[in-house]
């Protein structure tokens, strides 16, 4: 009979042993959940600003490219002649190729640098973790 109470109490240590091991990594997953969605919001808090800042450069850019494109229609209003028109024509078109090329690079370098602050609360989190 002693034998079978220590068998019984061994049972129950061992059982005792395992609820709280469970509960300990129920509350280490909890914490690394909530670790997970502050890092989540904070990364989507980026994008959304960096998303801002995108379509603020871009409303700047297309008011600019429409001012330039009204300025030339005034020029060619007032031409004099077919060369003079050829002439005006020709250094819109390259005004426009040669912003419209800087403006994609300001973009590209916009968006890249969204990602890089983005992905920043997630790295962060993941080294916890490593």
């Amino acid at each position: 009979m002693p034998e079978i109470n220590r068998v019984a109490e061994e049972a129950t240590r061992m059982g005792e042993e395992a609820q709280e091991q469970t509960i300990r990594v129920g509350h280490e997953y909890q914490k690394a959940a909530e670790i997970g969605v502050e890092a989540a919001s904070r990364s989507f808090g980026e994008v959304n600003r960096g998303v801002q800042a995108l379509a603020a450069e871009m409303t700047d850019y297309s008011k600019k490219a429409f001012d330039d494109a009204i300025r030339t229609w005034e020029q060619l209003i007032g031409v004099k002649s077919l060369e003079q028109a050829i002439q005006i024509q020709s250094q819109y078109t390259k005004r426009v190729f040669e912003n419209h090329i800087a403006e994609l690079s300001k973009l590209g370098e916009m968006g890249l640098g969204m990602v890089r602050e983005a992905s920043k609360p997630v790295e962060q989190v993941s080294q916890r973790f490593a």
